[in-house]
């Protein structure tokens, strides 16, 4: 293909060329008014003159056309899975790519789009014009024939029509059907986060979309709503349709609750994926307030005291009783500077506000009376949490084992007290227990020695129900844990921890211990000691069983699409046997042993795909009509538009039929340069005009 053009190489500037124009111009046309022979001959001199300083050159060009390229978009969102929209785009697809092959000129290219990326922590919906405008990068603007994106019309990142930026037609072909009707719940407003304890608002709206107004007058009014609490405690009611409806809910535990909300199927259903919602909310516990009472002053009080202390989130109150009821030293009352002990306020008025009650050291002396005991028993069968640091009064009558509060306390002392030094040793059932598993300076074979220092007393105890964690001198226990009611109790049948936080030997774990044993006291979900959980963390779930019994069960696993799997756990240290399964979808995933149940929730849980499933135009017109191009509907792919060809600037749809544009464009492969006007002939004739110019001025 050859092509020719005509460059100019000036010896002077432009404006200079056109200055000296202007000027000889203006003299040959006052020659002209003056009826002055030759002008003509003088203008043609001129128009030799300026051309040979203009210098043009003849350009012939070796051309190579170039291919227009053409861009299919497919949209592979979840939402064509709906009916038979995925079979209308592959057929849609299939039919545009053997029209448009009829075009040799035509570079056909087909990409898919608007796949959701399980790894991705945003909710961005279906994109296409992102993946489009990769797809082009590398084509100049001037080789894009057009671009037919085949979708149901719901694209999240359609730009508006006047900066989108195209410079070709937009086809559009919808591949569902016009007037589809849908249900489905928003969440119109939920907190992330709650205080443990008190109640949160949840707002939620259910809606009827599409249908004709007729139709929708016939429909129910209120629809069947379900709410379930982390797989479990379930609620049903009723909701009016289309408006907003506040829920209230309770936070009862630390960490994540997830709130599943169902509505039962509409007259019109293109998915009931949109009949589902998850909320996701995290219980953050309000400061934990904890009483400490310490029975006498004693070298390990300080460090009970320093350890709450030193966790913000904890409101420490703390007693030592210096001077029991039963002390007479003829002080006058007046002059001590003790304050009294407010039993009556903190035993009975405002019992049930501590999280954590802990005595130290306590042994009977008068201070509190049997009712307030049986005050803390009935505090700890209601929930409330009680740990025992025992001294060396146990062994006596003085005990709290003989008091209301023996009833709940897990050990019976002997009264035998050993003064002899000793390393405690974490029990094969503790090495599963949260509580005590794998502490800093524990060993890893179970008949190795701890690395931690001694204690010097121990009080010895049966233990009458609960679990033993830890052991002492001959194996005997040492700190045991229970249940009681919906409450829980532990004691520490010694004295000298305080031993590890002076460094004795080494030291020990203590602040770990105690903010374990704390926090398992105040039911903190991460150490539950029979608990199932998973996690998920890019494409991984990873499901973490924890049991104090070796259990090789198998988990059962249920995808957000309703598919279940079974799952293979593995045992680790710690209680704990792990699995990690590959994800590929955001949503929900519920994990069962037969007896808990786990929910873990994968990227966007109402994500804006499945807000709106109804095929619709409405987005895309603007921008097919700002570039020329149309929106179709795509129907089985047999009955798609009219291709055809146009040049640019030319309509590029109408009734029945698409156009893609010829852009005629090429690469230069070769050119010869040929001087119009060379030096020589420019002077032969610019001498010839003028001496012509001069005889017709002579006669």
């Amino acid at each position: 293909m050859t092509g020719y053009a005509i460059a100019f190489a000036p010896l002077l500037p432009w404006w200079l060329i056109a200055a000296a124009a202007l000027l000889g111009l203006a003299i040959l046309g006052f020659g002209a008014w003056r009826r002055a022979r030759g002008t003509l001959w003088r203008l043609a001199a001129l128009a030799i003159l300026l051309a040979a300083i203009a210098d043009p050159s003849l350009i012939e060009e070796q051309r190579q056309p170039q291919k227009d390229v053409a861009l299919i978009v497919k949209d592979v969102s979840p939402s064509q899975s709906i009916g038979d929209r995925r079979a209308a785009t592959e057929a849609a697809v299939q039919a545009l790519q053997a029209k448009l092959a009829a075009y040799p000129d035509l570079d056909v290219r087909t990409i898919d789009a608007g796949a959701i990326d399980p790894a991705s922590t945003g909710d961005h919906g279906t994109e296409l014009f992102g993946a489009a405008t990769a797809a082009l990068a590398d084509v100049p603007p001037q080789r894009i024939a057009g671009i037919a994106m085949v979708t149901d019309g719901q694209v999240h990142d359609t730009p508006p029509a006047d900066r989108s930026g195209l410079t070709a037609p937009l086809h559009v072909l919808l591949s569902g059907h016009p007037n589809e009707g849908d249900r489905r719940v928003v969440v119109v407003q939920a907190p992330s986060f709650g205080i443990v304890g008190k109640e949160l608002q949840l707002t939620l709206r259910v809606e009827d979309l599409g249908g004709t107004d007729l139709e929708r007058q016939s429909y129910p009014q209120t629809a069947q709503v379900t709410v379930r609490k982390d797989g479990g405690e379930t609620r049903t009611l009723n909701m009016p349709i289309g408006h907003d409806v506040s829920l209230p809910v309770l936070l009862d535990h630390g960490g994540q609750t997830v709130f599943e909300v169902e509505v039962a199927p509409g007259p019109h259903e293109l998915t009931l994926d949109n009949n589902r919602a998850a909320i996701v909310v995290n219980g953050v516990r309000d400061r934990l307030k904890v009483l400490l009472v310490s029975g006498e002053p004693h070298a390990g009080e300080r460090t009970w005291r320093n350890l709450l202390k030193a966790d913000p989130s904890v409101d420490l109150v703390h007693f030592t009783i210096l001077r029991p009821p039963e002390k007479q030293d003829g002080t006058p009352i007046r002059e001590l500077s003790l304050i009294a002990f407010p039993i009556r306020e903190l035993f009975e008025v405002k019992l049930d506000e501590f999280d954590l009650v802990i005595f130290d050291r306590y042994r009977r002396r008068g201070v509190l009376p049997a009712t307030y005991l049986e005050n803390i028993a009935r505090y700890v069968r209601k929930g409330g949490a009680l740990l025992e640091a025992a001294g060396p009064s146990v062994g006596t009558a003085t005990t709290l084992f003989r008091t209301p509060l023996g009833a709940v306390l897990p050990t019976e002392p002997s009264g035998e007290v050993y003064e002899q030094g000793f390393k405690p040793k974490v029990t094969e059932l503790g090495s599963r227990h949260p509580v005590t598993a794998d502490l800093p300076g524990a060993p890893k074979d179970p008949n190795g020695e701890p690395t931690w220092g001694r204690w010097f007393r121990q009080v010895e105890s049966t233990v009458r129900h609960g679990q033993t964690v830890m052991t002492g001198l001959n194996g005997e226990p040492l700190v045991v844990l229970d249940r009681v009611g919906e409450g829980r109790v532990a004691q520490i049948l010694s004295d000298h921890m305080w031993l590890w936080t002076r460094g004795f030997e080494g030291g020990g774990p203590q602040a770990e211990l105690l903010r374990r044993l704390s926090y398992w006291l105040m039911k903190e979900p991460d150490l539950e000691e029979n608990d199932l959980r998973g996690t998920v963390d890019g494409t991984r779930l990873t499901i973490v069983r924890r049991t104090l019994e070796p259990d090789d069960h198998p988990v059962e696993l249920t995808r957000p699409d309703g598919k279940t799997e079974t799952v293979t756990m593995v045992p680790e240290s710690g209680g704990r046997s792990v699995a990690v399964v590959p994800i590929n979808a955001s949503g929900l995933y519920r994990i069962s042993d037969g007896t808990r149940t786990a929910i873990a929730a994968a990227g966007a849980l109402n994500p804006i795909e499945f807000a709106d499933v109804r095929t619709t135009p409405d987005k895309l017109q603007p921008v097919a009509d700002a570039t020329g191009g149309s929106v179709n509907w795509a129907g089985t792919g047999t009955s798609l538009p009219e291709i055809r060809r146009v040049a640019p600037g030319r309509d590029a749809a109408g009734r029945g039929w698409i156009g893609f544009r010829q852009n005629g464009d090429y690469v230069v492969t070769g050119l010869q340069e040929t001087p119009l006007m060379p030096a020589w002939a420019a002077l032969l004739l610019a001498l010839g005009t003028l001496i012509l110019a001069w005889r017709r001025e002579g006669r």
